[in-house]
């Protein structure tokens, strides 16, 4: 199951891109805001616009977003690069 959502002709008519770019393009605005938010988690957000977790946080440096990175996974992050 998914969401759907509707958006006029005369919306889509509106927004400056070539047709076949639009989709992506809304994906990846909706992905960062929710992320911007703290609406979505990083994966969720990266899923939902499609990209790899390296082009994604790229899109949002890009955008003057920062990466929500908590204590817990810094300490993750340590325990696994010191491989305990």
């Amino acid at each position: 199951m998914g969401l759907q959502i509707s958006i006029s002709d005369s919306i889509l008519q509106a927004i400056r891109l070539p047709e076949q770019r639009i989709e992506q393009e809304l994906r990846q605005e909706l992905a960062i805001a929710l992320y911007a938010k703290d609406l979505l988690s990083f994966g969720k957000a990266r899923e939902l616009a499609q990209l790899d977790k390296y082009e994604f946080g790229q899109l949002l440096g890009c955008r003057g977003v920062f990466r929500h990175y908590t204590e817990e996974e810094l300490d993750d992050d340590l325990t696994y690069a010191r491989c305990e």
